[in-house]
């Protein structure tokens, strides 16, 4: 009944039909909710609707985003004269594509070389972490990769992305101590002399209301452009899927500061309730390049809004 999931290859289809898997086993809290509740034989209803937007506030969607989706569905029921509240699920799937499909916008780097890309977020988000998976991401573009060990906060997070590094026979430009701004502008002018393709900047994790860090990491954008004027051509925000609404403090905040360009939502594996992906579209609709589901290199994926929803929803091609 549902063909959100493109036509493809059976191999793609395969890896697809995988990982669209792993997304509906990370999303399954909010998934089986809405399973539960719109069953067939059930009547479309007041109560029903008041059940639904329950489950979507209580999913990170937020409000703002529950009463525009809930006026979409409502709007197909009435059009389609819908009738059972299994039918819902589909009026609120396609509702939920419309508001999530802007933000799928894949991430290009042919335009520059390198293409620097600058990574920012609060602490525990997964920044190292996902550096590494796009390490892995863009080589299996073809594309060569440096690493700028800017996190010099952490000593752990210079070594953590040595490791990744290492696991992708990428050179990570690092320092034992010093500036981080520093680091970062040796990686832009050490790629700009190899040739590299792509540059990933590490930047220290810093909390939304550290007004003296979110100044120190304006100054790293700033310093990078000194190293390449056009530079960066990508400030990514990483936002733990866990964090709930305050992942749009923390997209209002880095986006105050450093006019974030795109989104990656990672530990979407589990616990995360995944709704915050539609507060975030109707509140700060900024491209969400990426989207993670576990640890391994290959657990981070390019953001396809078809995808999520089917995972999102359970629903099966």
């Amino acid at each position: 009944m549902f063909s959100f999931l493109k036509k493809k290859s059976a191999t793609d289809k395969n890896t697809d039909r995988s990982w669209v898997s792993r997304l509906t086993a990370g999303l399954a809290r909010t998934g089986g909710q809405l399973a539960s509740l719109l069953v067939p034989g059930g009547r479309i209803d007041e109560e029903l609707y008041e059940e639904l937007e329950t489950i979507l506030i209580t999913s990170d969607v937020g409000m703002d985003a529950t009463r525009t989706l809930l006026a979409d569905v409502r709007r197909q029921v009435k059009e389609q004269h819908l009738t059972e509240a299994s039918q819902l699920k589909e009026a609120l799937a396609h509702a939920l594509l419309k508001l999530l499909q802007p933000l799928a916008q894949p991430l290009i780097t042919d335009g520059h070389k390198p293409f620097v890309i600058m990574l920012c977020g609060v602490n525990g988000a997964g920044k190292t972490t996902s550096i590494g998976k796009l390490a892995k991401h863009f080589q299996s573009q073809g594309k060569s990769v440096l690493l700028a060990a800017g996190d010099t906060f952490r000593a752990a997070a210079r070594e953590q992305l040595m490791e990744w590094g290492a696991r992708n026979n990428v050179t990570v430009i690092a320092q034992q101590s010093g500036d981080a701004a520093a680091v970062i502008y040796d990686a832009v002018q050490a790629a700009q002399a190899r040739g590299v393709d792509v540059v990933l900047a590490d930047t220290a994790g810093r909390l939304t209301t550290q007004a003296h860090l979110m100044e120190e990491i304006k100054k790293v954008k700033r310093v990078i452009a000194k190293a390449m004027p056009d530079a960066p051509h990508e400030v990514l925000l990483v936002l733990d899927a866990n964090t709930g609404q305050n992942a749009l403090s923390q997209v209002k905040a880095f986006g105050d500061a450093l006019d974030v360009s795109g989104l990656v939502l990672t530990k979407l594996d589990g616990t995360a309730k995944g709704g915050v992906i539609a507060a975030i579209a109707k509140a700060h609709p900024i491209p969400v390049r990426f989207i993670g589901v576990g640890e391994g290199l290959d657990d981070l994926r390019p953001f396809v809004a078809e995808e999520f929803v089917a995972a999102l929803l359970g629903l099966e091609e």
